[in-house]
């Protein structure tokens, strides 16, 4: 379980997020609703390290970080293996073909031979349907192949939670439709994981939990059905303001 309390982040100009109370099941997947500048992504990229709350403790696993104390490298290592991140842009190693990009983290980090790592980024290339890419390198792939791509290095980590942060926001409806599949079967097959998307439809099918987020406050969190068919005057706005 990864769980957080009482996480602060405060920046010159406003409070990003403000006493952050949350728990994340294991298996389940937890969708980050709300407006732009509500504290979604700092939220998701506190959790892996990428930003550091002043305040606050944070545990996974068997690890627990005081974010008023000062966090070693082997600290942050720990964590971001335990919490794969996947970015609205893919930034995969250009000069890397697919399987490198896949293999290079858990051979070098994981410190697994070649061949299970190779045998594992097929397994996965096979999982997102582009088995026959590995040998390509990146800039011979669309947008939502490179992004299924990156969902394939994360999972080659083998981590308990991954982190998605509007993974299909630069790509146009029919390359997102793409990753959104691929983000399905996993929830269907139960891997944690913790997305912040826009995309209404795809936070009423795969969410366990939805977190309505708004000027770095827990507005909401609570299952789909309750959001989309019992929501609050606020949430109401929110979805009328999210539709045509």
């Amino acid at each position: 379980m990864l769980k957080l309390e009482h996480v602060d982040k405060e920046y010159a100009d406003h409070h990003a997020l403000n006493d952050i109370n949350l728990e994340f099941q294991e298996h389940e997947t937890t969708v980050l609703l709300g407006p732009s500048g509500a504290g979604k992504s700092t939220l998701l990229r506190s959790l892996n390290l990428l930003e550091e709350p002043e305040r606050g403790i944070y545990q996974i696993s068997d690890h627990t970080i005081d974010f008023s104390k000062d966090i070693s490298n082997k600290e942050k290592l720990q964590i971001r293996q335990l919490t794969g991140m996947v970015f609205q842009s893919w930034n995969l190693f250009p000069h890397l073909t697919i399987l490198q990009n896949i293999t290079e983290g858990p051979i070098h980090v994981l410190k697994q031979s070649k061949a299970d790592a190779e045998t594992n980024a097929e397994r996965l290339l096979k999982l997102v349907g582009l088995e026959d890419t590995k040998n390509r390198f990146p800039n011979q792939l669309s947008g939502g192949q490179q992004q299924r791509i990156s969902i394939c290095r994360a999972l080659a980590m083998n981590p308990e939670y991954i982190l998605f942060d509007e993974p299909t926001s630069a790509l146009d409806p029919e390359l997102e439709a793409q990753v959104l599949r691929v983000l399905l079967e996993l929830a269907e097959e139960k891997q944690s994981m913790i997305v912040v998307t826009h995309n209404l439809e795809f936070a009423r099918r795969v969410a366990n939990k939805i977190v309505f987020l708004e000027n770095g406050k827990i507005e909401f969190e609570g299952t789909a059905d309750e959001f989309f068919n019992h929501p609050t005057d606020r949430i109401k706005a929110f979805l009328t303001g999210m539709t045509f």
